[in-house]
């Protein structure tokens, strides 16, 4: 039996959608509106890895691998793993450091383009 830990190059949540009609938590979503410098909670299910030493981008998932265009430059503040009903989560915060609102490319990998 090994240890089951996904790294991610970025944190994707889900539209906020899924949490109005009660498909997922709150912090399972993106917020409504994105405010710069505004720190945001968040939760994944599963034991995930994030960088913590800078930006990384902050994505819509609609699952299966299925992601958006980067929709803000995020630095995470703090991840913690836990154990609720014999399940894994990262739970965390997040911190708005820019918000794209074009479609030009805004990262390569984990460098943010400037």
């Amino acid at each position: 039996m090994g240890i089951q830990v996904e790294y991610n190059p970025d944190l994707a949540l889900r539209h906020i959608s899924e949490f109005k009609n009660g498909r997922r938590r709150k912090e399972e979503c993106l917020p409504e509106s994105l405010e710069l410098n505004k720190v945001y909670p968040f939760l994944k299910v599963g034991q995930r890895n994030y960088w913590l030493e800078g930006e990384i981008p902050l994505l819509e998932t609609k699952g299966e691998g299925n992601l958006s265009s980067p929709l803000a430059s995020i630095i995470i503040l703090e991840a913690t793993h836990f154990n609720e009903n014999k399940k894994n989560y990262t739970k965390g915060r997040y911190k708005v450091v820019e918000v794209f609102c074009d479609q030009q490319i805004h990262f390569n990998g984990f460098n943010k383009i400037k």
